[in-house]
C-alpha cells in the first residue's frame, strides 16, 4: 500500500505536474511581439557596416500608384477610407495620432498600413513613423480579439489593389484609343455614307442597261422606285451630316435589290464592259461641258452687261442734248506741268475709268497735284466726258481725249494697226473653224483688235512734254497714296514694275514661243515676268533708249504671231527686257480677277489691288469677296446709274 502511494505521488511530480505548468504558461506565451522582435531584429541586420533597416515588403516600382491607405474599423461598419498622403505625415502629426490612442473605450479605434517607398531615406523615417501608430493599435486590437491582417494577407490585398488599378488604366486607354480612332476615321471620311449612296446609283444604271436584268419587269420596277429614293436623299445632302434620318434604311433597301441583281445577272465580264462603257461615255460629256464653260466664261469677259450698256447711251444723249459739248473742263493749264503727278488711263468703260479716278482721289494728300489723262474711242468719247463734267473730282483735274486725236498713229507708222486690219487677223478673230484648240479662245477676245490696248507703247508721243507718267488698268482699284512712285529711282531703266515671277506660269517661256530660233537667241526662258496695271513710266529714259521703234521693229518680225500670240504683255516683256525695275509687291497685288485665294493681308497691305483676269468687278462672275473693294467708290445712288438699273 505504502509502495503503490509512493508510486502515484511520483507520477504526480514526473508527469502530471509538468504538463499543468507548461499548459499555463502556453497560454500566457505572446506570439505577436515574439514575431515583432524578430521583425524588428531582422529590419536591423546589418550587412557590411552598412546600418540600414531592410523592407521586408516586396519594392515598387515608381511608376505604380501607390495603395490607398488600409483601415480596419472596431465596430466592422463601413467608413470612406482617409487619404493616401497620411503615408506622408510629419512628425507632430504622428505623435497626435498616437496621443489619440489613449482617449476611451467609446472612441473610435482604427489600424492604419501604408506601403513603403522604394527612396531610402523615405523608406526609413516613414517606416518609424508608421509603426509608431501600428504597434499600439495591434496591441489595442489584439487585446479586444479584433483580427489583424498578417504580412502575406497584406501584401496579397496589395497586389490585389495594383491589378484593380491597372485594369482600369488599360481600360480607360482602350476608350479613349478607340474614340480617338473614330474620330480620326469620321474626319478622314466624313461624307463615307453619301459616297456610298452614289457608288449604288452607279450599280443600279448598269443593271437597268443589261439585258438580263431589263427582262425581269418587277425587279426593274422596284430598282427603279429605290434610285429615286436614293436621288431624293442625295438632292438634299452633300454630306453625312445632311443625310435624314431614314438614310440608313433607305441604304439597305437599296443593298437588297443590287443583291438581287447580282442574282439575276451574275456574268461579271459584261458588267465591266458595261461599266467601261459608260465611263467613256461621261468622260466625254464632261469634254464637252468644259469646252461650253470655257466658252461662255470667255462670252461673259466679251459681253457688257445691260446697265453697263445702257449708261454710255444715257449719257451720250444727256451730253448731246444738254449742249455739254462746248464746256471745258477746268485747269487745263495743269496738263504740261511737269511737277505734279500724272496718270495715264485708256479705257472705254465708263463706270471703270470713274472707280480708278475716285480711288486714286480718295487716297491722296494733295488732289490738286493729281492730273489723270483719259484716253477713249470715238463711240465713248461724249459718255466719258459728260460723266466726268457732272462728276468733276474736286481739285484734281481731268482730261479726256479721243483716239481719233492722235493723226500721227496710223498704220504706216504703227505696225499692229496694220496687222490688226489684215485679212488674217479677221479671219482668226471671226472665223470660228480656224480655232482648233481651246487655249486660243483667250486670245480672240475684241479688246486686242482695238488700239486702245496698244497706246500704252505709245507715251512720249501722246505726252510729249511730260518726264514721268503712272500708267494705270481700268480694272484696278488704289487703296493708298501713289505720290512716292514719282520719287523712286529707276537706276536708268524706263519702267518700274512688280514682278510676278512667284509661280512658275509667269515666267518667259509661258509668254514666248523658245521654239522659235529669234526667241531662244535673245531672252531667257526662266526670266521672271513682271506685270502691267500699275507702271511708272521714265518718258526721258524712253525716248533716250528709242523704246517705241524697238516694239516696231518686233511687231514686224511677229506678223504671222510664231513669236508671241496676240496681246500686249508679250511685246512688253520683249520691249522693256533688261530695262525694267522690280518694284515693291504691296505696291501692286494681282489677281483679283481669276484668283479666289489671295491672300488677305496682301490685298489689304497693296497700294493698288488688280482684277486681272476675266472675272471683272462690274460682272456678274465677279468673285464675291473682292468685289467690294471696287463697290465701295461707285455711287450706287447717282441718278443716271438707277436709271440704267445698275445696282450692288
Amino acid at each position: 500500500m505504502m509502495v503503490r502511494d509512493l508510486v502515484l505521488f511520483m507520477l504526480l511530480v514526473t508527469v502530471i505536474a509538468p504538463i499543468l505548468l507548461y499548459t499555463y504558461r502556453l497560454g500566457s506565451f505572446n506570439f505577436s511581439s515574439s514575431r515583432d522582435e524578430f521583425l524588428e531584429d531582422f529590419s536591423s541586420f546589418t550587412l557590411s557596416s552598412h546600418s540600414e533597416h531592410l523592407n521586408i515588403l516586396p519594392h515598387e516600382s515608381s511608376r505604380i500608384l501607390k495603395e490607398p491607405v488600409g483601415t480596419v474599423y472596431s465596430n466592422n461598419t463601413a467608413h470612406p477610407e482617409p487619404d493616401a498622403s497620411a503615408v506622408e505625415q510629419n512628425s507632430t502629426d504622428v505623435q497626435g495620432s498616437a496621443h489619440d490612442l489613449q482617449l476611451p473605450e467609446s472612441r473610435e479605434h482604427k489600424s492604419t498600413r501604408a506601403l513603403s517607398t522604394t527612396n531610402e531615406n523615405v523608406s526609413s523615417i516613414g517606416e518609424n513613423h508608421i509603426r509608431q501608430i501600428t504597434d499600439p493599435l495591434r496591441q489595442l486590437n489584439l487585446s479586444k480579439g479584433i483580427p489583424v491582417q498578417s504580412g502575406t494577407e497584406r501584401v496579397k490585398e496589395r497586389k490585389r489593389v495594383q491589378q484593380s488599378i491597372q485594369s482600369t488604366d488599360k481600360v480607360r486607354k482602350a476608350r479613349e484609343s478607340s474614340k480617338s480612332e473614330n474620330d480620326d476615321e469620321e474626319a478622314a471620311a466624313p461624307n463615307t455614307r453619301v459616297q456610298y449612296l452614289k457608288d449604288q446609283l452607279v450599280q443600279a444604271k448598269v443593271y437597268l442597261s443589261l439585258s438580263a436584268t431589263r427582262n425581269n419587269v418587277h425587279f426593274i420596277r422596284q430598282l427603279r422606285q429605290r434610285m429615286k429614293e436614293i436621288q431624293r436623299i442625295l438632292g438634299r445632302a452633300n454630306k453625312d451630316s445632311e443625310l435624314p434620318r431614314d438614310a440608313q434604311e433607305k441604304l439597305r433597301a437599296m443593298d437588297q435589290i443590287l443583291t438581287r441583281g447580282k442574282q439575276i445577272q451574275d456574268n461579271c465580264a459584261l458588267i465591266i464592259k458595261k461599266v467601261r462603257a459608260m465611263l467613256q461615255s461621261t468622260e466625254d460629256q464632261l469634254r464637252v461641258h468644259k469646252k461650253q464653260a470655257l466658252f461662255l466664261s470667255q462670252l461673259t469677259a466679251k459681253t457688257l452687261p445691260k446697265g453697263l450698256h445702257c449708261l454710255p447711251l444715257r449719257l451720250t444723249t444727256e451730253y448731246y442734248s444738254l449742249n455739254y459739248s462746248k464746256q471745258p473742263f477746268p485747269n487745263q493749264e495743269k496738263l504740261e506741268d511737269s511737277s505734279l503727278y500724272h496718270y495715264a488711263l485708256f479705257s472705254d468703260n465708263v463706270l471703270a475709268a470713274a472707280v480708278v479716278v475716285n480711288s486714286t482721289i480718295a487716297h491722296a494728300k494733295d488732289a490738286s497735284k493729281h492730273v489723270f489723262h483719259i484716253v477713249t474711242d470715238q463711240l465713248n468719247y461724249a459718255a466719258m466726258r459728260m460723266w466726268f463734267l457732272v462728276n468733276f473730282p474736286g481739285k484734281a483735274t481731268i482730261q479726256v481725249q479721243s483716239i481719233e486725236e492722235f493723226s500721227w498713229l496710223n498704220s504706216s507708222y504703227s505696225p499692229v494697226l496694220k496687222q490688226l486690219g489684215s485679212p488674217s487677223a479677221k479671219n482668226y478673230y471671226f472665223k470660228s473653224h480656224r480655232a482648233h484648240s481651246d487655249s486660243n479662245m483667250k486670245f480672240r477676245n475684241p479688246k486686242y483688235l482695238s488700239i486702245l490696248n496698244h497706246l500704252r507703247f505709245y507715251l512720249p508721243e501722246i505726252f510729249p512734254k511730260l518726264k514721268k507718267v503712272l500708267f494705270l488698268d481700268d480694272d484696278i482699284v488704289v487703296q493708298k497714296d501713289l505720290t512716292g512712285l514719282w520719287s523712286l529711282d529707276l537706276k536708268g531703266n524706263v519702267n518700274g514694275a512688280v514682278e510676278t515671277c512667284g509661280e512658275s506660269f509667269h515666267r518667259f517661256d509661258k509668254y514666248l514661243n523658245f521654239s522659235n530660233e529669234l526667241i531662244s537667241k535673245n531672252f531667257d526662258p526662266r526670266a521672271c515676268g513682271w506685270a502691267y496695271g500699275m507702271n511708272i513710266f521714265d518718258l526721258e529714259e524712253w525716248k533716250r533708249q528709242n523704246i517705241t521703234d524697238i516694239y516696231h521693229t518686233w511687231q514686224k518680225l511677229n506678223h504671222d504671231r510664231q513669236l508671241w500670240k496676240l496681246g500686249t504683255l508679250p511685246p512688253g516683256l520683249i520691249t522693256f527686257w533688261k530695262r525694267t525695275h522690280p518694284l515693291d509687291r504691296s505696291w501692286h497685288v494681282l489677281g483679283l480677277g481669276y484668283n479666289p485665294s489671295v491672300n488677305q493681308k496682301e490685298i489689304e497691305r497693296a497700294a493698288v489691288v488688280h482684277y486681272n483676269g476675266n472675272m471683272k468687278p462690274w460682272l456678274e462672275i465677279a468673285i464675291p469677296r473682292y468685289r467690294n473693294y471696287w463697290m465701295k467708290y461707285v455711287d450706287f445712288d447717282h441718278e443716271y446709274l438707277r436709271q440704267c438699273n445698275i445696282n450692288p
